[in-house]
């Protein structure tokens, strides 16, 4: 895979992993992993958990390039700038458990055709990368990937998927995207080990899917909800954003 088959239109796309607000936003502490972070962690990151792959150095001609990328989409935007468009869109909870069983039928009907019956994804016509990127399997994204979150994928479907959706103009209910979201997040995929990930349990998002938590909550729902409960519960919610 590559970094435009995560962040759309080369990272332009409106919810769609947009990059611009990215060099006003970095360095920043960030809870994952409990210390400030340049832009070049938040690359590497990618590198490791959504592509399952290995980071290049910071100083590699290919870190140097999509930082410089990066900053160019940027440039003009003032530290602190809300920028529309940027992060994930919000999506209001189901009051149940998103269910994936009902999402496999919702990714017969609106997502295989591109993504392939297996959730193989479909490569270019040079197999040099996918056209359409794989969802599960030993090619897709590790459960260390901030998509690996239900949250964050059903957000992203919902503003983007299925091809030609966006934000303003899409194609999923707001129950079709939770659904296929766990469903999709249900299927095997490769395991990244992250001893390090939330040294605070406490700043944990509600549907972080592995123990241990700062409340009684179980994984699974955690994982798929019902997250209102778990929100509730919380001193200072732990919002899934």
């Amino acid at each position: 895979m590559n970094c435009q088959n995560c962040h759309l239109q080369a990272g332009t796309q409106g919810f769609a992993n947009n990059y611009l607000a990215v060099a006003s936003t970095y360095p920043k502490m960030r809870a994952r992993s409990g210390s400030v972070e340049g832009i070049e962690k938040r690359v590497a990151d990618c590198m490791e958990r959504s592509l399952n792959g290995r980071a290049v150095p910071d100083s590699s001609r290919e870190m140097r390039a999509i930082v410089a990328y990066i900053q160019w989409l940027g440039k003009g935007i003032p530290k602190g700038k809300k920028v529309y468009g940027t992060g994930f869109m919000q999506l209001a909870y189901l009051d149940r458990a998103a269910d994936p069983v009902i999402g496999k039928a919702v990714f017969a009907a609106k997502c295989q055709s591109c993504h392939g019956p297996a959730g193989q994804g479909q490569q270019l016509a040079d197999n040099s990368g996918y056209q359409y990127p794989p969802l599960w399997g030993p090619a897709s994204y590790n459960d260390g990937a901030g998509l690996f979150r239900v949250s964050n994928f059903a957000k992203y479907v919902k503003a983007a998927m299925p091809f030609g959706a966006t934000f303003d103009h899409p194609q999923l209910t707001n129950k079709q995207a939770w659904d296929v979201a766990a469903f999709v997040n249900s299927q095997p995929r490769p395991h990244l080990a992250t001893p390090r990930d939330w040294p605070d349990i406490r700043k944990k998002p509600v549907d972080h899917p592995f123990g241990p938590y700062a409340d009684k909550f179980s994984e699974k729902q955690h994982k798929y909800g019902p997250y209102q409960p778990i929100e509730d519960a919380h001193p200072q919610p732990a919002k899934a954003q």
